[in-house]
């Protein structure tokens, strides 16, 4: 199988172009700047932006599935603009699409997301990324599409946030609560789906929904940190247009794949 990672060379994209590698597929790992720097992975310089460069790269390559997970927190044109390019190039060779979308186009609730829940955006960000599910779904209805939580793992930007808060040197919600996966057991996932014919959405995230600040309990413990420094505060008291309690119910997910989709208590055990 030939696969484009639109996006390869950031913290998820670098994953599954690692592990799709692994598994012998053909790989077409994309960057903005910087490279993808993985063993096996043919790595392509892509402007998402750029509807024009975006068909022509996946009209050169011709994969058989492409993997998008292009985002930029605050430019709406790479989030949602992007994610439309990736789309309409997919559907024109005929590849199967993965996109990933986030659990931050959700509000905040007391009870758990489905798989299927419309989103409710507070903020730019969120707003972005549910354009994006829209447009790709009129684009291909046949594309899976990934609502996914914090992401953890080896160089992952949320467990250096915690480290940071233990540190004195940035703050952690205590009403802020998401469900952590981590960045290998999603990247199997996402490639399982490559292979498969699910269309639609699908939450995908791990089942522990923990508060930010107790996330960073948790990377204390796991690495023998001093948690006494720890700062925690309100996003209504910081003033912050967030999404709040957003726990997403991964149990679709859980019983139509193969990968175990691992909560954060047990990855930081």
């Amino acid at each position: 199988m030939r696969v484009l990672v639109v996006g390869g060379s950031g913290f998820l994209g670098r994953e599954v172009c690692r592990r799709a590698a692994g598994a012998g597929f053909s790989v077409v790992g994309t960057y903005h700047c910087g490279s993808v720097g993985v063993s096996g992975v043919v790595g392509r310089r892509l402007d998402v932006t750029d509807r024009a460069a975006v068909r022509a790269l996946v009209a050169e390559v011709r994969p058989d599935t492409v993997v998008a997970t292009p985002y930029r927190y605050d430019d709406w044109a790479v989030t949602a603009d992007g994610a439309a390019n990736v789309a309409l190039a997919a559907a024109e060779v005929g590849a199967r699409l993965v996109h990933l979308s986030s659990d931050a186009l959700h509000g905040g609730r007391p009870t758990p997301y489905a798989d299927d829940d419309p989103p409710s955006p507070v903020n730019a960000y969120g707003a972005a990324k549910a354009a994006a599910e829209t447009a790709v779904r009129a684009i291909d209805p046949g594309a899976a599409l990934v609502r996914t939580s914090l992401i953890l793992g080896e160089g992952s930007k949320q467990i250096e946030l915690c480290r940071e808060a233990l540190a004195g040197r940035a703050v952690l919600f205590t009403d802020e609560f998401r469900c952590p996966i981590d960045v290998g057991d999603l990247a199997d996932a996402v490639l399982e789906l490559a292979s498969s014919s699910y269309a639609g959405l699908l939450n995908v995230a791990g089942p522990d929904a923990v508060s930010r600040a107790e996330l960073g309990l948790l990377v204390a413990e796991r690495f023998g940190l001093d948690a006494t420094g720890l700062k925690t505060t309100t996003a209504t008291a910081a003033g912050v247009v967030r999404p709040s309690d957003v726990r997403l119910d991964s149990s679709r997910a859980a019983g139509l794949l193969r990968t175990r989709l691992r909560g954060v208590r047990e990855l930081l055990a």
